[in-house]
């Protein structure tokens, strides 16, 4: 099983720009399929982004397209999320989640990083 950590959260004003790391140890990044999620309070987790386990297939969310990109660096065990444009709606915690194998299951969650922007 991996083990997912992620960094990077703060707070930002609205416009600004924000990159979250997803560090993965105990396993190869490269057997997972990779995801970014958000949860913001009161409403359920959503998902925003994945990526193959090349890095050259990704998926978005059609809420964050264009504005967000996910990439990953399987050398170093980490995948990233960069967040431009963002919105006071774009407040939530952020996960990053591990899909072995790409079977169409994220089973593998980090604790997430909490991403506020202000207006």
């Amino acid at each position: 099983q991996v083990q997912l950590v992620e960094s990077g959260g703060g707070l930002v004003q609205a416009g600004g720009s924000l990159r979250l790391s997803c560090a993965a140890s105990g396993r190869t990044l490269s057997d997972y399929v990779m995801g970014w999620f958000r949860q913001a309070p009161g409403k359920e987790r959503e998902f925003l982004a994945s990526i193959g386990w090349t890095g050259t297939t990704t998926h978005y969310d059609p809420s964050v397209k264009g504005r967000f990109t996910i990439s990953r660096d399987n050398a170093k065990s980490t995948v990233y999320l960069q967040m431009n444009s963002l919105k006071p709606d774009d407040t939530a915690d952020y996960y990053c989640a591990a899909d072995y194998g790409g079977r169409g299951t994220f089973d593998n969650w980090g604790q997430g990083t909490q991403v506020t922007v202000s207006s």
